[in-house]
């Protein structure tokens, strides 16, 4: 059933929902509403004709599963402690992760191909966007060029934004369509990608573009990644060197003094944290900030030291069975997209179980796409015929 092709326009549209809505719809509660009719909905109604598929995840990962089942049982129980104003509607937003996880190998049907090429439409949309906001914010508002850049919709905070868009710029140069005029399509999006990047001058995603980029050979084993390595360190050092008062000017943001205060936070309740949604301040160098700009002491307080090691437990699980399937170009994306997330999950993102964000794309995406690992490696080759349209 879920094979369909009805089905699969659905979900499809679903997926890119999610990838592009955040973008271009015009509220987040027209965004949030959008999720729930084209991903949550066919991912519970097609659950049941695809569970010869989610048997297979199952047998294949299952320590992921264990860690995901663990970590949302941990989260019920520290309801029972938490300062959070309704615990149901936490409670309510693990059951919107578990569906979102359910989604991809529902919707993947055995074919790891299909999520690569919805995620490189995906990619051309958010390089759309990026010229939009570009277009928008320097040329119809007229802010000047040391502005930061701010993107479309949901992607308005400049860090978050940036980071968005830094991951579709990953993803789309691990997965290179075929056909002449899609690789210039190509070209041009990552060129577009990493320009909003560099506008918005936020210096934990440019550092996780960079160092992404530059590691890429260590698995992808080609002379082209290494030409790509050796661009990207040039590149970077020539806007280093335009920007250098830009990218000084503001000094480490306190980092490391929230830091040292998340730290003093987690052992006062290192065992049970705060509960699941636990509203919380950090107080560092007499100033109040709303989070602990780092997703890991951000669970380590809200979920205690239980919560943190199995949020890591599934996170660096993600990564090992990655990394087993390594030598298909499905498992080299999900390389790339998991070093991108980790290294941007430490500057500035601290949101693990609020409803669908800008933060989701570093945090649940990357946990999504590796339950179509299991077919990557059974069909390795079928990824790499990969394309968006027919060659030209």
């Amino acid at each position: 059933m879920q094979a369909s092709r009805w089905a699969q326009g659905w979900m499809i549209l679903g997926l890119l929902w999610f990838l592009l809505a955040i973008a271009f719809a015009p509220t987040n509660k027209i965004y949030q509403q959008g999720l729930t009719l084209f991903l949550w909905l066919p991912a519970m109604v097609f659950a049941w004709s695809a569970r010869e598929q989610l048997k297979a995840v199952w047998h294949a990962q299952r320590w992921l599963c264990l860690m995901v089942g663990l970590l949302a049982v941990w989260g019920l129980i520290s309801l029972l402690w938490t300062s959070a104003e309704d615990p149901s509607r936490e409670a309510k937003r693990l059951l919107y992760i578990g569906v979102f996880l359910l989604f991809f190998p529902v919707f993947a049907c055995g074919q790891a191909e299909r999520v690569i090429r919805v995620m490189q439409w995906g990619g051309f949309g958010l390089a759309l966007s990026s010229l939009v906001a570009i277009v928008k914010f320097y040329g119809f508002e007229h802010n000047a060029w040391s502005s930061r850049l701010e993107g479309l919709g949901q992607l308005s905070h400049p860090i978050l934004g940036a980071y968005v868009i830094g991951l579709a710029a990953i993803w789309l140069l691990h997965w290179l369509p075929r056909g002449r005029w899609m690789q210039m399509m190509w070209v041009l999006s990552i060129a577009l990608l990493g320009l909003f990047v560099v506008l918005s001058q936020s210096r934990g995603a440019a550092l996780a573009l960079l160092l992404t980029v530059v590691a890429m050979p260590a698995w992808y084993r080609d002379r082209r990644t290494v030409v790509v390595a050796i661009g990207a360190v040039i590149v970077a050092v020539a806007v280093f060197f335009a920007m250098q008062s830009l990218m000084l000017a503001r000094g480490v943001s306190y980092r490391p003094q929230i830091f040292m205060a998340a730290l003093q936070m987690i052992s006062e309740h290192p065992w049970t944290g705060l509960g699941l949604g636990g509203g919380y301040k950090v107080f560092a160098d007499n100033l109040y900030f709303d989070h602990t700009h780092n997703l890991f002491s951000h669970v380590a307080i809200e979920l205690g030291l239980p919560g943190l090691l199995l949020w890591c437990g599934l996170w660096f699980g993600v990564l090992w069975q990655a990394w087993k399937a390594r030598d298909t170009l499905y498992g080299k994306g999900i390389i790339g997209m998991w070093v991108f997330s980790f290294l941007a999950m430490q500057f500035d993102a601290a949101s693990l179980t609020g409803t669908p964000r800008a933060e989701w794309f570093i945090s649940w995406l990357p946990v999504a796409l590796a339950s179509v690992l299991v077919w990557a490696r059974a069909k390795p080759d079928a990824c790499d015929k990969v394309r968006v349209l027919p060659d030209q």
